[in-house]
């Protein structure tokens, strides 16, 4: 061991200079270490196996055994340059070498002085290089002595669960007294970054150094603790399940002493019994038999325990062999339909031919009915009539506003708080196979990120597929080709075509006045007295006052605001029976209807708004059923543009332009005594009120054309008269849909004669052939035709056009 000599310090309080430097005689070799710090007084066992290193050793034993150990920067450089070693080391002292086997050779070296690496001699066959001695700077007083205090403790209490520092290190250092020596100690101690060793050698104040050791000894001992806690709670976790398991085996001995056994292998015995009593098809049966061992072989506080029970109550509430006999009389089933719906013969006939093929072959699979018509107009009460026509299980399933697919299959499994899709849970409900399901709103539901539920609906309303429907939840086939499914909804745009295209569709329109006036004797007169807690003999209601409830108080095609309104009046005469006042029947007339529901909502305003030349009425088709529109065209000096407006769509906004087109191109036979360069002049407005509802379409081609005739002519249009057709720019009138919505609209509205293009002559029949007489068709296949018919044959009184 050399001699380290003394360590400097300042007596009576006084400090020694702050990297004081002493040059030392002699040249020193430099062996560079990797991933290691070596600091002043401390043993540094080191295992050298680089053939540069193994000689410098070789050359140290054969003189003074003196060398300076260097941290190298970086870890990953296995034979450093003078560039990529640190500038501060410890000079040192080989105490010892042994030679392994391999070449390589083990030494402790006695670390002795800090030192400061001054000048690179030369760098073979070894690095040599002269230092100068670095001096500690020792500050005595009340600071420093606390420093020590602090970082003993630390230390102490760290050393106590850190399993690399032994405890007599930790004794040692609570027996050093050297401030230098103690910071030394514990930084060579640590396991702490080489970064962060080589900063606390380079450090000179010991003061500064003791407080950066108690700042990392502090985190260090937060970390232990941590730890230390986390070890806490899993230890008490193990001893809590070894508890649970021992009382649990002492819980079963008590049981089975006293004959009770085991209540979770007592679940799964009923869950065998049920489901063994069922007729389930062969995979069903074999998962079943698997899902039942797994269930005997868990623990009940297992957690997967739980979802095998769930899963096979799932699996045995289902009908997989229970099924419900049809009705199959079709005079019952007639009897039925006609008690529960006012005409719609179409569908009923629909329904009859669906029974008559059961009866005559009972396999036979029946198709997929989809009822497309307006709000109100009885679609899913027609379906729960169907049921109990056939004697079936009805179930509803509202699919509006579906967006996730698992809705329709189910969950997988592996999801907590997984359950079957709507389906299962139906049949479930049901408790048969062959219930009748009404899926109400197909055309409402969306798509986004969880997927696509249309497209899983493709499966379930396909006869050839849904033999073998898969629930995620399941995951066994169901076979539902003995449900008969009806589906609803009010406009067919939202449907995808591969969906439609499984489907038979069965138009529902809206219904006629008179239509309305004996659903509401048959039906909604007796339905709301009844509800409202009145009788027959309190209140009736004449044909006179049924008629001006649907036509003041009412503006639809299906019956729901009628029936609102008949519920408004009869409930005017509860409040006065339940207040002792009714003192004799009342009969609601149709003087008596404003009394009972107040000021007429809806009036007829095509006399009025087509009083005027430019005002023409139009029929629209709309999801809830027809609608009467009017389109407005004015004109006013200008530079011949067009401005549209009412928030129509691209398609209407053409139609108007084509109009526009055509009314220019043939200014000579529509109006004959038009300026010349009278377009240029001037510029044109349509407009197409209601401005808050989107309109598009090409059926209002030929209104805007009577509109502009009737500005250009002077000649308002007939009041009585609207009109339906898309026009070209050479003047044809080109076919259109829902005539039948349409004509109901105009009937609505007081109309007593519709223009149609002559291609459309043959929907006339859908019409009801009451409605056919209360209105005259005109069918057209020329706009010269549709303004012949639209037209006043004179002026309007003092009109002049701008």
């Amino acid at each position: 061991m050399i001699d380290i000599g003394e360590v400097a310090r300042a007596d009576s309080g006084e400090d020694v200079e702050i990297g004081q430097q002493r040059t030392l005689p002699d040249r020193f070799a430099v062996l560079p270490l990797r991933d290691a710090v070596a600091f002043p007084e401390l043993v540094v066992p080191l295992n050298i196996g680089q053939e540069r290193s193994v000689a410098l050793i070789n050359e140290v034993l054969r003189g003074d055994r003196t060398l300076v150990m260097v941290a190298g920067r970086s870890a990953e450089i296995e034979t450093p340059t003078p560039e990529q070693i640190h500038d501060v080391g410890v000079l040192g002292t080989v105490a010892r070498m042994v030679r392994l086997p391999d070449d390589t050779v083990r030494v402790l070296v006695q670390g002795g002085q800090r030192v400061h690496v001054d000048e690179w001699v030369h760098t073979e066959p070894y690095l040599v290089a002269q230092v100068s001695e670095l001096v500690d700077k020792v500050s005595e007083g009340p600071e420093l002595t606390a420093l020590m205090r602090n970082v003993q403790r630390d230390f102490t209490a760290i050393a106590g669960q850190v399993p690399y520092l032994p405890e007599e290190l930790s004794v040692m250092a609570q027996n050093v007294e050297d401030p230098v020596l103690l910071s030394h100690l514990i930084a060579g101690a640590l396991r702490l970054p080489a970064e962060q060793k080589q900063s606390l050698l380079e450090e000179l104040d010991v003061s500064k150094r003791l407080r950066r050791l108690s700042e990392v000894l502090a985190s260090e001992r937060e970390v232990v603790e941590i730890g230390t806690e986390i070890q806490s709670q899993v230890q008490s976790e193990m001893q809590k399940g070894q508890r649970e398991f021992f009382l649990r085996q002492q819980l079963k001995a008590i049981q089975d002493e006293l004959g009770e056994g085991d209540e979770a292998a007592a679940e799964a015995k009923e869950l065998r019994e049920q489901l063994e009593a069922l007729k389930l098809p062969e995979e069903v049966s074999k998962q079943v038999d698997r899902e039942l061992g797994r269930l005997e072989r868990l623990q009940p506080a297992m957690a997967e325990y739980g979802v095998v029970r769930t899963y096979l109550e799932w699996i045995a509430s289902l009908p997989w062999d229970t099924s419900t006999e049809d009705d199959l009389d079709l005079a019952h089933a007639r009897q039925v339909l006609d008690a529960d719906h006012y005409d719609i013969e179409k569908v009923k006939d629909r329904i009859l031919e669906f029974l008559a093929v059961r009866s005559l072959k009972p396999d036979a699979r029946g198709s997929i009915l989809m009822f497309v018509g307006p709000p109100g107009v009885g679609k899913t009460s027609l379906g729960r009539s169907i049921a109990r026509a056939l004697g079936r299980k009805f179930e509803r399933i509202s699919v509006g506003g579906v967006r996730d697919e698992s809705e329709i299959r189910g969950h997988r499994r592996t999801y907590i708080g997984a359950m079957p899709g709507v389906i299962i849970r139906a049949l479930r409900d049901a408790g048969a196979n062959n219930p009748l399901f009404m899926i109400d709103e197909i055309d409402k539901m969306g798509a986004d990120f969880r997927g696509d539920p249309s497209s899983a609906m493709l499966e379930v309303l396909d006869p050839e597929q849904n033999n073998t429907f898969r629930d995620h939840y399941l995951d066994l086939p169901f076979d539902l080709s003995n449900v008969i499914f009806i589906t609803t909804a009010n406009s067919l745009d939202t449907i995808p075509g591969p969906l439609r295209d499984r489907m038979e569709l069965i138009q529902l329109a809206g219904y006629t006045e008179d239509e309305k006036l004996q659903i509401a004797k048959r039906y909604l007169v007796a339905r709301q007295i009844e509800r409202n807690g009145l009788t027959a003999g309190q209140i009736s209601f004449t044909d006179a006052g049924l008629r001006a409830i649907i036509s003041g108080y009412t503006r639809e095609a299906g019956v729901r605001q009628l029936e609102r309104a008949i519920g408004t009046a009869v409930r005017k005469v509860a409040r006065q029976a339940a207040e002792g006042t009714l003192t004799r029947k009342v009969s609601v007339t149709q003087p008596r209807v404003r009394a009972l529901l107040g000021r007429q909502t809806f009036h007829a305003e095509s006399r009025r708004r087509t009083s005027r030349p430019g005002v023409a009425t139009g029929l629209a088709w709309t999801p809830v059923g027809g609608d009467v529109l009017f389109v407005e065209a004015s004109a006013m000096p200008g530079k011949g543009r067009l401005t549209i407006t009412g928030q129509i769509g691209d398609v209407m906004r053409e139609s108007a332009q084509a109009a526009l087109t055509y009314v220019r191109s043939s200014v000579a036979s529509v109006v004959p005594d038009l300026p010349e360069g009278w377009f240029a002049d001037h510029d044109i407005h349509i407009h197409v009120p209601a401005g808050a509802i989107p309109k598009d379409g090409p059926s209002a081609g030929v209104t805007m054309v009577t509109a502009l005739a009737s500005l250009l002519t002077g000649r308002a249009v007939r009041s009585d008269v609207a009109m339906t057709g898309e026009v070209t720019l050479t003047g044809q009138v080109l076919p259109i849909g829902g005539l039948k919505e349409k004509a109901l609209a105009a009937q609505r509205s007081g109309i007593k004669t519709v223009i149609a293009p002559e291609l459309n002559e043959a929907d006339i029949e859908e019409i009801p052939e009451h409605l056919r007489r209360q209105l005259r068709f005109v069918f057209v296949s020329d706009v010269s035709q549709v303004l012949d018919a639209a037209l006043a044959t004179r002026r309007a009184h003092s009109y002049t056009l701008a």
